[in-house]
């Protein structure tokens, strides 16, 4: 919440300006309010948000909860399906102006509040008179109570009226709105603000050119949403604050939905929250999933059964295996033992952590600067590339590299300071040596420079001597001295020195982007069950409704309800036994036969002595029963009405799940 909030900073701060011109514009009356209301203009912000929707809400909130703190505390924040028409927003509109007008406690007659809420007085000249009551009584405060409300409030603020979704509105309403309020915009400072999911163009394909004229647009952009992400990303998984982290299938999964179905950041966070939830749900070490200063407390509090899980952990096991035979018999006997090696291990982790975010940002400073970007662009490809294998075998990897050696000397150099302070601010370990060797590379760039600069006048003054020889013999001799040295194409000392950094920045990245799942204990701070995620966030309704019908076991965890060999339980529910039925049935259904086998089920354990209970004499309940669990099966979209016979219904669902 804190990073979003940061995020949407400077689109706060420039709403912040714009309405402190409109409100100014209208408090002074100067000329150029003098000319707005003479055209009857609305100043209006049209605030592009993108078409990830569900971010929407919170971008909303941030926008209210700034302007009704420091600006106006008349706030409307209207939505398309509670406003199908004019009169529903003029009602919507008032309602949400009075609450704000009570929580600042400017009313004292109880009876208004009711009254204005009435869709009677719910119009444009009951809200201006109600706008002017309000700010009357806040001129005729004592000074003290004025000074109070003016530190957080504008005298006289206006009133902003916030359309959250303004593609769904219906242009009707819209028009009718806009036209109403221009006619009154010299009584009421109104502002609008538009969320526009699409493009501002949408604004004049709602609005004929006579509405939109009226209003004065000023566009605001938001923070694109894989710019958000790939933030979101860079503050919660790319830093050492958290010990928890995504494997890779799992942030795979999460980055495919946000691209492929919803662009939505808040959806990625609550996949981020329920990885959270799930790890430390089904994995009985996360216990050990914590900051490094408190790995030593949390590891001697270990029991036996938890050094047993530890022991059968396969990265564990990999590690044991190639210790020598009387460390493999402490590790597999020894308690004591095993919890001194797994603090190390964990320590180590947690280093390795530190050293991977660095190197990691270090080499996101080369390949984002390559101009085919064959790593991707993002941090996030980077890092699951870095994830998914050993990076430095891909051919993407070796691509990058290629175009890193044909960068010119700026570049190189500006990489070179950015890995620099990147090291230099990281708390990882071991990198003394790694920021002397950069040092090191940027003097000998410096020195490259004056030494070019020697040999420029080296070759100025040896092309004048060519000049000067007019000897036939000396001539060819140095031309075919110029002429050999150019075919052999020996490499220069800058070209020499790139090859040396690149290969430096190679050797770093195979020393510390090791795959994490190729760490000891990776299990306890890595969350990799991807297939689990996978089903709770990828929804499969039908799959879920077949299996809660056709076998309720599953859900309501009622041993009675389990049945053997595709039985039909007479304790089940009557939609269930239902539902079973017809999956015996073919295209159409007899009511008469369904409501008969029903009644079979049902009253197998009550009469054993069924066979002479005649079918005629179905009890009433029953039958009650079977027409209220149809009617639950077809409004669930199983069955439907047949219009070829009325004493049957047609199948609508086909095949297995």
């Amino acid at each position: 919440q804190q990073i979003q909030e940061d995020l949407n900073k400077q689109l706060l701060d420039n709403l912040v300006s714009f309405l402190s011109r409109s409100h100014s514009e209208f408090q002074e009356k100067t000329t150029e309010w003098t000319c707005r209301m003479k055209f009857r203009e609305i100043p209006t912000a049209a605030l592009v948000l993108g078409v990830n929707v569900t971010d929407h809400d919170l971008t909303f909130r941030g926008v209210s909860d700034v302007l009704q703190d420091n600006i106006t505390p008349y706030t409307a924040l209207l939505e398309a399906k509670d406003c199908p028409g004019i009169k529903n927003l003029m009602q919507k509109l008032m309602g949400q102006l009075m609450n704000c007008d009570i929580e600042a406690d400017s009313l004292e007659d109880e009876d208004y509040v009711h009254v204005s809420q009435n869709r009677i007085r719910c119009s444009m000249s009951s809200l201006i008179s109600w706008y002017k009551s309000v700010t009357k009584k806040t001129d005729s405060e004592t000074p003290s109570k004025k000074r109070n409300s003016s530190s957080r409030h504008w005298q006289s603020p206006p009133v902003v009226v916030i359309f959250k979704d303004m593609e769904s509105f219906t242009t009707k309403v819209l028009q009718d709105f806009i036209v109403i309020s221009s006619q009154h915009i010299h009584e009421l400072p109104l502002v609008l603000i538009f969320g526009i999911a699409t493009s501002p163009m949408i604004i004049h394909r709602l609005l004929p050119h006579s509405v939109s004229s009226l209003l004065c647009i000023e566009l605001f952009q938001s923070l694109s949403c894989k710019e958000h992400l790939s933030t979101i990303i860079d503050k919660l998984l790319l830093t050492s604050r958290f010990p928890f982290k995504l494997g890779e299938k799992v942030l795979q999964v999460l980055i495919n939905i946000f691209l492929y179905h919803d662009f939505s950041v808040q959806n990625f966070i609550k996949g981020f929250q329920l990885s959270i939830v799930e790890h430390f749900y089904s994995q009985p070490l996360s216990v050990l999933c914590c900051q490094l200063e408190d790995v030593k407390k949390r590891v001697n509090s270990l029991s036996h059964d938890q050094c047993e899980n530890i022991r059968r952990l396969p990265s564990f096991r990999r590690y044991v295996e190639m210790q020598e035979s009387g460390k493999q018999i402490a590790l597999l006997t020894n308690d004591t033992f095993l919890k001194e090696e797994t603090q190390k291990l964990l320590e180590d982790l947690h280093v390795y952590h530190e050293n991977y975010v660095s190197i990691l940002r270090c080499l996101h400073v080369f390949t984002s600067s390559l101009p085919k970007y064959p790593l991707g662009k993002q941090i996030r490809e980077l890092h699951c590339a870095c994830l998914e294998n050993r990076v430095w075998e891909t051919e993407e990897y070796e691509s990058s590299l290629q175009l890193a050696r044909m960068l010119n000397k700026t570049d190189l150099v500006t990489m070179l300071q950015q890995c620099m302070e990147i090291l230099v601010s990281s708390s990882g370990k071991g990198f003394d040596k790694t920021i002397e060797k950069l040092k090191e590379f940027l003097t000998q760039f410096q020195n490259l420079e004056a030494e070019a600069s020697q040999e420029r006048d080296v070759s100025i003054s040896s092309q004048k001597e060519l000049q000067k020889k007019t000897d036939l013999y000396h001539l060819q001799k140095t031309l075919l001295e110029l002429k050999e040295s150019r075919r052999s194409k020996k490499l220069t000392k800058f070209e020499m020195l790139r090859f040396e950094v690149v290969d430096y920045i190679d050797s770093l990245v195979r020393k510390y982007l090791v795959p994490a799942d190729t760490r000891t204990l990776h299990e306890i701070v890595y969350f990799n069950a991807a297939a689990v995620l996978r089903g709770h966030l990828n929804a499969a309704p039908r799959t879920a409704l077949h299996t809660a019908l056709n076998n309720p076991h599953w859900y309501l965890k009622n041993q009675a309800l389990k049945c053997d060999g595709g039985g039909i339980s007479n304790k089940a529910p009557d939609i269930c036994i239902v539902y079973k039925l017809h999956l015996e049935c073919g295209r159409l259904i007899n009511l008469v036969d369904w409501l008969e086998a029903f009644s079979t089920v049902v009253m197998a354990a009550e009469e054993p002595n069924a066979d002479a209970a005649s079918s005629d004499q179905v009890d009433d309940v029953i039958h009650a029963r079977f027409i209220r669990a149809v009617s639950e099966l077809e409004l669930l979209g199983f069955i439907k009405p047949s219009k070829q016979k009325t004493d049957h219904v047609a199948r609508l669902t086909w095949g297995g799940c």
